[in-house]
């Protein structure tokens, strides 16, 4: 028997106010950025990079946390969303290769997912 821990991200984790459910919950199909993406910079103004737990959505607000969850697996990470996309019609978010990896999503190309939004960013 297999025991699969959750993937996550101390830093990360330590900024969520472990909310007791999901502000919002829905799913969608996701994708993943391409090793072309590495170093360019985001809509936000961050340089992506690969390994950074962090997606692209069309319209959460930036900050926002979301939880990206593999129903085929039970695997989840806690991504932050700092770009804008996907522009592929039918897709709801782009995760970075890291995420992709991490919760085995590379071969598929696109998978559908559960997304859990857990936490908008404070207002400024």
């Amino acid at each position: 028997m297999f025991l699969i821990a959750p993937v996550m991200e101390a830093p990360l984790v330590a900024h969520l106010s472990q909310p007791a459910k999901p502000i919002k919950a829905w799913t969608g199909n996701a994708s993943w950025y391409g090793p072309g993406f590495n170093g360019r910079k985001t809509a936000n103004g961050e340089i992506f990079s690969t390994e950074a737990l962090t997606a692209a959505h069309p319209n959460l607000p930036f900050g926002s946390l979301v939880r990206v969850v593999n129903p085929r697996n039970g695997r989840f990470l806690l991504v932050r969303i700092n770009d804008r996309g996907p522009y592929q019609e039918g897709r709801e978010i782009d995760v970075s290769f890291r995420v992709a990896r991490s919760l085995d999503l590379i071969h598929a190309g696109v998978s559908q997912v559960r997304l859990e939004l857990m936490q908008l960013p404070e207002r400024r």
